[in-house]
């Protein structure tokens, strides 16, 4: 292999996170994406990650979901223009419980490190959300990158 070999272990962590970050979120809009066309007017706002615009070593995979969620927003902000406005969030470390989800010990705690340090609140996202959707209707904000003031990657 290319890469060198994975656990059976990495191949399914790997294939768990495409699943949920990319085919998941892809498949939930496609459910709805009708109900938007319809509608004529409407707002769809995607999560990624900073990783979507910055990849490390150790999270290439990770780094694959985001930077493909952040090509399916850009397609669908062309496809969907003037009438669903696409925006994508980027945060960077949030307070949530991310690491709690990885399989692989020394991954985990390798990102425990920097979510135990984390400073920026879910709600803060939330209120960041909230003021993109409470922009007026000829005002698209396509992108918003949010990390702690104390993150530098």
């Amino acid at each position: 292999m290319l890469l060198g070999p994975f656990s059976s272990e990495q191949h399914a962590d790997y294939r768990a996170m495409i699943e949920t970050n990319l085919l998941g979120a892809i498949t939930a809009t496609e459910v709805f994406l009708d109900q938007l066309r319809v509608k004529g007017a409407g707002d769809l706002v995607n999560i990624s990650s900073v990783a979507g615009r910055t990849a490390r070593a150790t999270n290439g995979v990770y780094a694959a979901t985001t930077w493909g969620m952040n090509g399916w927003s850009e397609s669908l902000r062309q496809e969907l223009l003037p009438s669903v406005r696409v925006s994508l969030i980027e945060p960077g470390v949030v307070d949530t419980e991310l690491p709690t989800h990885i399989t692989q010990e020394a991954t985990r705690e390798a990102v425990q490190k920097g979510y135990d340090a984390a400073t920026v609140k879910p709600e803060e996202v939330a209120e960041v959300i909230a003021f993109v959707l409470a922009r007026p209707r000829h005002l698209a904000i396509n992108e918003v990158l949010l990390r702690p003031a104390d993150q530098l990657g």
